[in-house]
């Protein structure tokens, strides 16, 4: 092979080695280094190669390669980025993970390399594009999708393109708009507030406004009117349309095919690691995605032609665009690969990080590439994880029965393998008065019906601290590093105090050798600092010693503490510490290895060869972020690529597994039976987690609460505090920390960043309708056809509909008042009306315009948009109360002596699937348009005794009839 590898692509010499990322474009079918300054920046008329270089824990780098296809691109062009992908996999020592990546459909793993989003582009390179920066600003709209990673997909400036269901932004020179589609998902408008702001700070110079426009709420500010304006007046947009890009490939059992002379042949049998040949190339079809497995010994030429047969494959069986193919080499399967086996073994790993990049070094050898880079070994040195704060109050419990018995302050530290304990830290938190860190511990010997209840009890402690402690559980000889810190020092034990274990013990006809001052036997010492340090008792014989340790053997009265050659000043003190702690005020006898007296050898039953080995340390992973979903049944987990704290998203759990610890995340406004089953759902991943990547089955599993995250879990991201006590949903946490704590559920941010309120608010969009009416011709909208001269009309709708907006927008913030209910009347006001005809309101429409049946007349909408009817101006009512002066319609004041001014719908239009939806109102508060008589009946309480639950019960309350 090193001959082929030397004839291979001049270009990516020199490639991968340090992090980071690294593309190419396809010019003249040949590949280019893109300037970094042009780094997620994608033209719809190219292709891309791109290489993502990770630096594992071992010291190896990762590689994940991926070839992106513009949907303009040239068949050969495309083709050629595929060739180039296995030449560059070749030159990095065949062990990367290749991935196709169609425009519009890549990979959230792609997708993760360029947050926020990519900017797709029209043109490419065979058309002589323009760089953006040398063209006239042009108004762009974009639908943003996805809550982690984001799609931006560029689509027509038109409002044909706008709908319910998605999210928009568009683009203007001036002002970057917000819309959020009535019936969008929360977290993709929190997402595409960050494209907002990576927009305003790449393409703006950080210098442009920002508005949101919610669809059905038009929030009576002029930032509505404008954007409505933007697209040829106000109209009702349609239903989203479903195009080839919506359609999501159904996930199909597993079919294994061999790949012999680009044919594909179906192998029979069960699906086995054993199956996979080294010599060979399969074919794994899982529908949504297909995998091409190579083996070791396959040569390049045969590795070329296996990606191109997958793709006739796809072509072939007609699948969607957004079918992902994945070409992985023997020994760096995937996870998700190899979850799709039936058996895979779990001993079964990638080569060593040396045996890798002692290949890639070879490799870059034969080009006369310089490999002191690649070459270079990493080491590792110990490092002490975050531990929690010190000076903190230690309380101590042993399960005994149905009861949890205290153990005595002189014995807290010593854990008895038979046994269970429940642990509790309080300690003082420099925001929050003071912490909790709860766990229960499992003795490797103890009863099943103790380990039940050491997990019920602690449920019930975190309960009662209002969930605010991090819960965890601990297995004997898994014992995280904070665990061991608080104990200083720790000691495991043999037998068992619990009447569980000795019932056990006693049932079995077993010999309990549980500890005692008098007893005979045999302490190991290990660890080097206060997170690792521990002693366990092992078997009191001659062959458990070990000269990397420290021991203390204990006969009878006797003490004496052996020192290892090899043991560390570190554990010498720490068995003089352990002495004292188990037999205070006895001498302890120091003896060193080599110079054992007979009473020694005689307290451990005589003198015997032992080791001087030294314990392999357990292999060191990466840390990885998962969503999981059970599928029939089944539990399946997606990895979160390149995860940051953003990805911890309130509506969500999600599990963190750091190899040493596995954590299930738990957001504040989680699905209760989520939060209830944490623990489950982390023992599932555990259990999964073994098969394919070796994790302890024992392995420490914590439940952490949003806003309550201890320093040992926040230490694998870059941690905001700021994020962490931010309140609502995922998009009301977004508003306060991109534009103040003043933006609240309620309070979008408007295009100067500061909240307009009130009286501001109405004389804006009064202003805004006086303009509209008096001017004779209105300024010429940016969609306007070219050549014809504007209307007003439309402009008028949009000004008289932010109008009628504020008006109802007030009228419910004097209703949810904190001092008023829902159903109480406005204070009384004065009597006093105007002259002219009062305004009305069409009911429940956020389309609705003021109209005087004698003098309407039609407009054509300048984009050929619905028609819009031009209305004579009628005055709203100016009604004085005793909190000043504000504008109310006279159906608002015939309302008064009904229902507490509030328009009333009927429950099947409120409910949120029904098949008439209201329109323009407040979707939190559905429940507050309902009659008196109908809220009683489905809410089964009057108004005045709901809105006095707390907020969470009236929600709960709310989705159970489907008004939430």
């Amino acid at each position: 092979m090193s001959g082929s590898v030397k004839g291979l692509e001049p270009a990516f010499q020199g490639a991968g080695q340090k992090a980071g990322t690294e593309i190419w474009r396809i010019e003249n079918f040949q590949p280019v280094p893109l300037p970094k300054s042009d780094y997620g920046k994608f033209y719809s008329g190219d292709s891309y190669i791109v290489l993502q270089i990770t630096a594992g824990k071992g010291g190896a780098y990762l590689y994940d390669i991926h070839f992106w296809i513009g949907k303009d691109t040239s068949q050969d062009e495309a083709g050629t980025a595929a060739i180039k992908t296995v030449e560059l996999d070749a030159i990095l020592g065949g062990r990367a993970v290749q991935h196709r990546e169609i425009q519009g459909h890549e990979s959230d793993k792609f997708l993760s390399y360029f947050k926020p989003c990519i900017i797709p582009l029209e043109g490419g390179v065979a058309t002589g594009f323009k760089k953006p920066e040398e063209e006239e600003f042009e108004t762009r709209l974009y639908t943003c999708k996805g809550k982690r990673v984001v799609r931006l997909k560029q689509v027509p400036f038109s409002r044909s393109s706008l709908n319910h269901d998605d999210v928009f932004i568009l683009d203007t020179k001036d002002k970057i708009y917000q819309f959020n589609g009535a019936n969008s998902n929360i977290q993709e408008r929190a997402k595409a507030l960050e494209v907002i702001q990576f927009l305003k700070d790449k393409y703006h110079e950080g210098k442009c406004g920002v508005a949101i426009v919610e669809d059905g709420n038009l929030q009576a500010e002029s930032d509505s009117g404008e954007f409505w304006v933007l697209f040829g007046g106000f109209a009702p947009i349609g239903k989203k349309v479903t195009t080839e890009d919506d359609i999501i490939p159904e996930r199909t059992p597993a079919k294994l095919f061999s790949i012999t002379n680009g044919q594909v042949n179906p192998v029979d049998g069960e699906l086995s690691k054993s199956i996979l040949e080294n010599n060979r190339c399969y074919l794994l079809d899982c529908g949504a995605e297909v995998f091409v497995w190579v083996g070791r010994l396959t040569q390049l030429d045969e590795k070329k032609a296996a990606i191109r047969t997958s793709e006739e494959f796809v072509g072939s069986q007609n699948r969607p665009k957004s079918t992902h193919i994945t070409q992985l080499i023997q020994g760096n399967e995937t996870n998700s690969f190899k979850a799709k086996f039936d058996s895979w073994p779990s001993a079964s790993s990638a080569p060593a990080p040396e045996e890798g990049r002692g290949k890639v070094a070879a490799l870059l050898k034969q080009q006369g590439v310089g490999i002191k880079a690649a070459s270079k070994t990493v080491t590792v040195n110990e490092e002490v994880p975050p531990l929690l704060e010190g000076g903190g109050k230690i309380e101590v419990w042993c399960i005994n029965g149905s009861a949890k018995t205290p153990v005595p302050k002189d014995d807290v530290g010593k854990f008895y393998s038979g046994d269970c304990y429940i642990v509790l830290y309080t300690y003082p938190s420099n925001d929050k008065k003071e912490d909790y860190y709860l766990c229960w511990w499992i003795g490797k010997d103890s009863v099943e019906e103790d380990q039940k209840m050491a997990s019920r009890l602690a449920t019930t402690m975190c309960n009662s601290l209002k969930g605010r402690p991090i819960l965890g559980r601990i297995f004997q000889g898994k014992e995280p590093p904070q665990f061991v810190a608080i104990f200083q020092p720790m000691v495991v034990l043999k037998g068992g105090l619990s009447s569980g274990y000795k019932n056990y013990i006693s049932d079995k006809g077993l010999n309990d050798e549980t500890y005692t001052a008098d007893s005979v036997a045999l302490i190991r010492i290990s660890g080097t600092s206060e997170h690792n340090n521990k002693a366990v008792q092992v078997d009191a014989v001659a062959t458990s010693l070990n000269s990397n340790e420290c021991f203390l053997a204990q006969s009878g009265s006797s003490l004496f503490t052996w020192h290892g050659n090899q043991s560390t000043y570190e554990q010498q003190q720490l068995a003089s510490k352990i002495a004292e702690f188990l037999k205070p005020g006895v001498a302890a006898k120091h003896t060193k290895e080599g110079t054992e007296s007979s009473a020694f050898w005689f307290a451990i039953g005589g003198k015997q060869s032992y080791t001087s080995k030294k314990v392999a340390p357990e292999a060191v992973r990466d840390p990885h972020l998962f969503t999981y979903s059970i599928n029939k049944g089944k539990f399946e987990v997606e990895e979160v690529y390149n995860f940051s704290q953003d990805d911890l998203l309130t509506e969500d759990a999600l599990v963190l597994d750091t190899n040493a610890e596995v954590f299930v995340w738990v957001g504040q406004s989680t699905d209760p039976n989520e939060k209830k089953n944490a623990f489950e759902i982390g023992q599932k991943y555990i259990q999964m987690a073994t098969c394919l990547e070796g994790l302890s089955s024992n392995a420490p599993l914590y439940k952490v609460t949003e806003g309550n995250e201890p320093c040992f879990f926040t230490t694998y991201f870059s941690w905001d505090p700021a994020k962490a006590i931010a309140n609502g949903n995922s998009f009301q946490k977004k508003v306060m920390l991109l534009f103040g704590a003043g933006h609240g559920a309620e309070n979008h941010p408007r295009s100067n960043g500061t909240n307009r309120g009130g009286p501001t608010q109405r004389a804006s969009a009064l202003a805004a309708l006086n303009s509209a009416f008096s001017s004779s011709s209105a300024p010429k909208p940016v969609a306007s056809r070219p050549g014809r001269s504007p209307r007003s009309g439309s402009q008028r709708a949009a000004a008289v509909a932010a109008l009628s907006s504020v008006l109802t927008a007030e009228k419910q913030s004097t209703d949810t008042s904190p001092t008023r209910s829902p159903t109480r009347s406005p204070t009384p006001r004065s009597p006093a009306r105007s002259s002219r005809s009062p305004l009305t309101q069409r009911e429940a429409s956020p389309t609705a315009v003021i109209e005087n049946e004698k003098t309407s007349s039609e407009f054509e909408d300048p984009k050929g948009s619905p028609v819009v009817k031009e209305t004579e101006v009628v005055e709203p009512v100016a009604v004085a109360n005793g909190e000043g002066c504000e504008l109310k319609t006279q159906q608002e004041q015939d309302d008064n002596n009904s229902e507490g001014s509030q328009t009333i719908f009927s429950y099947e239009r409120l409910k949120v699937k029904s098949g008439n939806p209201v329109t323009g109102i407040d979707f939190k508060r559905r429940e507050a348009y309902l009659s008196n008589g109908e809220f009683e009946a489905v809410l089964g309480m009057k108004k005045e005794a709901f809105y006095k639950l707390p907020k969470w019960k009236q929600d709960m309350q709310k989705k159970k009839v489907d008004l939430f």
